[in-house]
């Protein structure tokens, strides 16, 4: 920095301190321009909070939206063409139940059933995706570009403005010890500012149509997800309602025990061993028979 430009830095500093500190008074701005100041500030404060708060809308999981950002912003240093998409919850569900509908597989209702409602989740999933798209093209990027442009301009103007409010201030006061050419200089680059910094907030605060557009864009990626969420559970609504239906008239299956053959007394039947414990706790007398030849119990001793 240049020894006139650390002057005219001391002169802001020392003009500030007696406004704040001595009470005082620089010059003041009209109120249309205050007025104007004031939303504008508003808008920028709305526009951070918007675009934070659509993200968390579209992506409500903090620790994978970390983590997605990592990873794409990983890929963009390697020069990598691959995105990594937002894992929807609808799409996980989905995928746990085709993988449990394909383990109980085609013969159980419950498994086609459930290989059904996650085919569906999925498609939902897509239509999610597709949602996060369309919004992050005719939303977040656009309200994203005011925020980084117009905005940005507006607010360097108005710090300018202001600096150069305390420049001309500063010379004001002092005049006698400052040259009056120095301060109708300091006046004219004040007033260029002044009016420089009135238009763009002008034009920013007359581009309702641009705000309204992106609004209505928004609604309606919501609208279509909606739209394409209803068709998709609609018909899987049907299939479930047809399977429950075709399921219930199925006629009813009772439980059969099958037979194993046993070779006491030649008979066919259930073998059930006597417990030898339950015998003797019981006082029952027990009776040790000699083996049957050719029989598979033994008694050697």
């Amino acid at each position: 920095m240049s020894v006139s430009g650390m002057k005219k830095q001391l002169h802001k500093a020392s003009q500030l301190l007696n406004e704040r500190l001595m009470g005082a008074e620089g010059t003041k701005m009209d109120e249309d321009f205050l007025k104007m100041e004031k939303t504008v500030v508003g808008i920028h404060s709305l526009l951070a909070e918007l675009l934070s708060k659509t993200t968390e809308f579209l992506q409500p999981n903090p620790a994978y939206r970390a983590k997605l950002s990592m990873l794409n912003t990983m890929s963009r240093i390697r020069g990598q063409g691959k995105w990594t998409g937002y894992p929807q919850t609808e799409g996980m569900l989905g995928d746990c139940m085709l993988h449990y509908g394909q383990e109980l597989g085609a013969a159980s209702e419950f498994g086609g059933a459930l290989t059904g409602v996650g085919d569906a989740l999925q498609q939902v999933a897509r239509a999610r995706d597709a949602l996060d798209v369309n919004v992050k093209r005719t939303f977040i990027d656009p309200l994203q570009d005011l925020h980084n442009t117009e905005l940005k301009e507006i607010r360097y103007q108005l710090k300018k403005l202001n600096g150069r409010r305390l420049d001309f201030d500063y010379k004001r006061r002092r005049r006698g010890k400052v040259p009056a050419e120095e301060v109708r200089r300091a006046w004219d680059k004040f007033v260029t500012s002044k009016e420089l910094a009135e238009r763009s907030m002008f034009v920013l605060l007359q581009s309702d149509v641009d705000q309204l557009s992106r609004l209505a864009a928004l609604v309606a990626a919501l609208l279509d997800f909606h739209r394409n969420a209803h068709r998709i559970l609609l018909g899987l609504h049907g299939n479930l309602q047809a399977r429950l239906t075709a399921a219930s008239n199925k006629p009813e299956r009772r439980f059969r025990p099958k037979k194993i053959r046993s070779e006491h007394n030649g008979s066919v039947g259930f073998y059930l061993q006597p417990s030898i414990t339950s015998a003797v706790s019981s006082g029952e007398q027990l009776t040790v028979l000699p083996p049957r030849p050719g029989s598979p119990v033994s008694c050697s001793g």
